[in-house]
């Protein structure tokens, strides 16, 4: 820091030199890049993907009957009896929030047939049954 002394018209006046602040500043980070930085963290766990789990066969969102000719059933392609037809609507929709299924008929089947079938379906807690007939499901896929 210097000061310099003037006459009476200029007073006294002070400069900061810098010179020696940026020298210090220079050894300082030349000090900073030689020294070889030790750093070491906590030793952390990384979290790893976890293992599949076994795939459980997922079923169909949509539950169809069939009703065949000759009175055979089908529930989703699957051949079903009539006797084991309501054991096996309720195991299909113990677990499902949606009571919903449809019945598909052949065009020969007579509507006492499809009757009983809904009634089955009704007596093992399905709420809504749906009718799809072959030109319902043409108009359908069409679109």
């Amino acid at each position: 820091m210097g000061i310099a002394v003037g006459g009476p018209k200029r007073g006294i006046m002070s400069e900061t030199n810098v010179v020696p602040l940026i020298d210090v500043l220079l050894v300082l980070l030349v000090i900073f890049m030689i020294i070889p930085h030790r750093q070491t963290g906590l030793k952390a766990e990384i979290p790893q993907p976890a293992s599949p789990a076994p795939r459980q066969p997922v079923e169909p969102d949509i539950v169809a009957i069939q009703v065949l000719d000759g009175g055979s059933l089908k529930i989703n392609e699957q051949a079903v009896t009539w006797e084991a037809l309501r054991g096996r609507l309720e195991e299909i929709f113990r677990s499902r929030t949606n009571h919903t299924a449809f019945i598909r008929g052949a065009a020969a089947v007579e509507f006492q047939v499809v009757a009983k079938v809904i009634d089955v379906m009704q007596a093992a807690g399905i709420s809504s049954v749906g009718l799809l007939t072959p030109r319902l499901e043409q108009g359908h896929s069409a679109r």
